[in-house]
């Protein structure tokens, strides 16, 4: 049984897997990561500097004494401070996640200090675990030399040995010395 040509196309799309359109999607925004946290903890650190709590007093007591003071006509927040609100909640909106990311990389900069300080003790330890290897195999070792006192003494009492014999080869009779009385070498 013949096929038309339809039919045909009709199964040929059915073997062959649809090619699938891809969406056409923007393209996230790209950023350096360091720069934007380099940022974050710039500005985190300058929030927590009295300069930025007089700058925030100096702006809001503006604010106030404009919207107190000035005309009706020329006050910009005509509603009793709504606005002055919603402009401080819009900067701590900001301030936060920028102050958590600072914190953040503060975080990951102390896990790598503690790391390294880690790192730094255990091969600290393990030198003075070897040091005193060596101190110690250094007193066994020095157990067994001869110390200067100790040849002193054991010179002394040779020599006190060498007297005595002397001595005693003295006392014994008939040993002849010489012209002027002293023994005779052997």
């Amino acid at each position: 049984m013949a096929r038309s040509p339809r039919q045909e196309s009709a199964r040929a799309r059915l073997d062959v897997p649809r090619e699938r359109r891809r969406k056409i999607v923007p393209r996230r925004p790209s950023y350096d990561s360091d720069t934007f946290g380099s940022f974050a903890e710039s500005f985190a650190r300058f929030m927590g500097t009295a300069k930025f709590l007089i700058y925030m007093t100096l702006f809001v007591a503006v604010w106030l004494a404009w919207n107190w003071l000035a005309p009706k006509d020329m006050q910009w927040d005509i509603y009793p401070f709504i606005f002055l609100t919603l402009m401080l909640s819009m900067q701590a909106s900001y301030a936060a996640p920028l102050i958590l990311l600072a914190q953040n990389r503060q975080e990951l900069r102390d896990r790598v200090i503690g790391e390294q300080d880690r790192q730094a003790n255990t091969r600290a330890h393990t030198d003075m675990e070897f040091l005193a290897r060596e101190v110690a195999s250094l007193r066994m070792a020095m157990g067994e030399v001869a110390t200067r006192d100790y040849l002193r003494s054991e010179l002394r009492s040779l020599l006190n040995e060498l007297e005595r014999t002397r001595a005693e080869d003295d006392d014994e009779p008939g040993n002849p010395g010489d012209e002027a009385g002293r023994p005779a070498s052997r």
